[in-house]
């Protein structure tokens, strides 16, 4: 005997982890050194698509009290490497931490500082 009501399990979507390049603006409690005008970020982030990774960045930064303005997709590990991306063992330890925590992983962050 069956039982119908039981809950189905759903199948394990295929994430990927996609490397992208989020440039951010100035907001108070920011984090970012005094006198800069923003900030790029590189980070690393888990989605079944690229799409899904560019939201949850944009979400996680804007509760990170950041000024996420626009977003730069460079794709995932292959399709880097089939551009002719050089990458670090470093950044592909960080990838897999992001694929296995399902998570945003700011790698890097470059502040910007006006030359006027």
């Amino acid at each position: 005997m069956t039982n119908d009501s039981a809950p189905k399990k759903k199948k394990p979507k295929n994430q990927k982890v996609y490397t992208l390049l989020v440039e951010i603006g100035r907001k108070d409690g920011d984090g970012l050194p005094k006198g800069s005008t923003g900030a790029a970020l590189m980070c690393y982030a888990s989605g079944v698509d690229e799409a899904e990774a560019v939201r949850e960045t944009v979400a996680i930064l804007k509760q990170a009290d950041t000024a996420p303005l626009d977003v730069t997709g460079y794709g995932t590990i292959e399709e880097r490497r089939e551009q002719g991306h050089d990458i670090a063992d470093d950044e592909i330890e960080l990838m897999d931490r992001a694929l296995r925590e399902n998570s945003v992983i700011v790698a890097q962050v470059t502040p910007f500082f006006d030359k006027a």
